[in-house]
């Protein structure tokens, strides 16, 4: 969401002690008015008989003006305040239709409270936190959907094949060629498990705990081998010549920002691609980009890619549930760094910045 600042500036407050000054003003100047027309009209029509000796009728006429005046300001503040606090009813009834699950609700402020720059500043702070909720709710169910229909297919592949190997009549080859497809789709479903667990448990954390000096290149070395296997099946040309650089990190989450984008690199590269990692070292920044060729990646979903539960590709032909660059997103965030994406002419790099102790 939008940053918005959370006091109100000099000028909102002015208008605000303004907007209330002049209900009372013309609260108070409407209510003498009145009280003044009645009083004359009252002595006029000798309701009340006052001379200079009936101290009686003076005294009557003075409570009677001034229960008036106390009854006429009541009403006036009542009705001036229920047209005032109309925005208030309305952020009230909005928020309400908010919790109730209805993420279109918008609030809009209207005559003559639109000149408000408060009042402005709510109902765009309002409508911007119900857009944010909209778009989550959207890729939370395509989320379950997609993930639903993900963790479903490997299950039922499982349950076939093993079907399969009760089978007596099997050669040695098939029952060979039917366990590595059980042992594919099993590691299919801990990768899912393991990148919503990773999700759940960067989300929780505030806090960046158990920071050690180690070397980082060393690391993206290691998480290259680890996916040997994806990238020499795809016979992908690798680019990793790098100094070696230390860093203070936790070591544990940034290797799942190595795997996640490393991972990314090699999944939408084509066969015979090319997949490398740079790492530089400038401004007290280390800088570390990854970049593949392939399709680029469209500039309207770049703005989304690091959303939660997000897919660029919306067909899902693709594997992947929109968990990776969300973990990759908060697990820099915990290291005070910033990650970005650059994609076009069917080159698309991650860059990923932490700041090296001073």
């Amino acid at each position: 969401m939008r940053n918005r600042e959370s006091r109100l500036s000099r000028r909102q407050r002015l208008e605000l002690f303004g907007m209330f000054s002049a209900i009372s003003i013309v609260t108070f100047i409407l209510s003498i008015i009145i009280v003044s027309v009645i009083s004359y009209l009252i002595v006029r029509t000798g309701l009340f008989n006052i001379v200079d000796s009936d101290i009686q009728g003076a005294g009557r006429l003075i409570i009677f003006i001034a229960l008036l005046s106390v009854f006429l300001n009541m009403i006036f503040v009542a009705v001036t305040w229920k047209i005032c606090l109309k925005p208030v009813h309305m952020l009230i009834e909005k928020m309400n239709c908010l919790a109730a699950g209805d993420y279109q609700a918008r609030m809009t402020v209207k005559k003559p409270f639109s000149s408000l720059s408060v009042l402005r500043i709510l109902s765009d702070s309002f409508n911007t936190m119900a857009e944010e909720l909209q778009n989550t709710e959207m890729l939370r169910s395509d989320f379950i959907n997609n993930f639903s229909h993900e963790f479903k297919t490997p299950i039922v592949s499982i349950a076939g094949f093993a079907k399969l190997l009760k089978k007596a009549k099997l050669t040695k080859q098939q029952q060979m060629e039917y366990i590595d497809i059980i042992e594919e789709e099993s590691l299919r479903l801990s990768y899912m498990a393991t990148n919503v667990l990773d999700l759940t448990r960067v989300e929780n954390q505030m806090i960046l705990t158990d920071v050690e000096e180690y070397n980082v290149s060393e690391q993206i070395r290691a998480c290259v081998l680890l996916l040997e296997e994806k990238w020499a099946k795809k016979k992908l040309e690798l680019y990793i010549d790098f100094d070696e650089y230390m860093i203070d990190a936790n070591e544990g989450l940034l290797k799942q920002v190595w795997i996640n984008l490393l991972d990314n690199a090699i999944k939408f590269s084509p066969e015979y691609g090319v997949v490398s990692v740079k790492i530089d070292n400038a401004d007290g920044w280390l800088s570390v980009s990854v970049s593949n060729n392939g399709e680029p990646i469209p500039e309207a979903a770049q703005k989304k890619i690091f959303n939660k539960f997000y897919q660029a590709d919306e067909s899902h032909s693709s594997e992947g549930n929109g968990i990776g660059l969300a973990v990759v997103k908060k697990v820099v965030e915990l290291h005070k760094g910033r990650v970005r994406v650059e994609s076009g002419n069917e080159v698309t790099v991650f860059t990923v910045e932490l700041p090296l102790k001073k």
